[in-house]
Parts: C-alpha cells; sequence; structure tokens
C-alpha cells in the first residue's frame, strides 16, 4: 500500500523536478540544486521529504552525498496509480 508521504511528496512540482533529475544519475545536492533558483536549504528540506516518503536514498561517498532514486518505491507508486486511475480498459474500448 501507498503511504500519504509519497503523495505528498510527488504534489510539490520542485519534488517532481527533482526525481526527474535523479532519473538520470545519481547527484549530489548541490548538483540538484544548481537546476533551481531555490536557495540550497530549500533544495535539501525538498530531499528530506523524498527521502522521508523513501522515494530516494542518500549514500556518502567521500566528503559529498549522492542521492540517487528509490526505483522500487517508484515502481509500486506508479503501479498503484494505474491500478487505481488508468492502465486497464477504457470505456470506449469496453464499447467495441
Amino acid at each position: 500500500m501507498i503511504n500519504d508521504k509519497v503523495f505528498k511528496a510527488m504534489s510539490d512540482p520542485t519534488r517532481r523536478k527533482i526525481i526527474e533529475l535523479l532519473k538520470e544519475r545519481p547527484m549530489t545536492a548541490g548538483e540538484i540544486a544548481s537546476h533551481f533558483k531555490h536557495a540550497q536549504p530549500t533544495v535539501s528540506r525538498h530531499l528530506n521529504v523524498l527521502k522521508n516518503a523513501d522515494l530516494v536514498v542518500d549514500q556518502r561517498e567521500g566528503t559529498y552525498v549522492v542521492y540517487r532514486l528509490n526505483t522500487s518505491v517508484i515502481q509500486g507508486w506508479l503501479n498503484w496509480l494505474l491500478d487505481k486511475f488508468g492502465g486497464g480498459s477504457s470505456n470506449e474500448q469496453d464499447e467495441e
């Protein structure tokens, strides 16, 4: 079951953009922040929301913290959305 933290995290356009960026490759907070006009602490707060929802994971690599998508949670969320709101046959197909 998908929890409310995932929906809260995905409701914000900045966090959705962060997910899009991390889809391309893992990044540090500074690399992520360079794509926004927000101050670094604002981006860090968004990253914390994504981490608390288990949508991203972080790992220390030397002096940096690298963020990656938690693809299993994202895939689970997408599957849940498709199951609840789409992915089945449409009414037009049912009528044929």
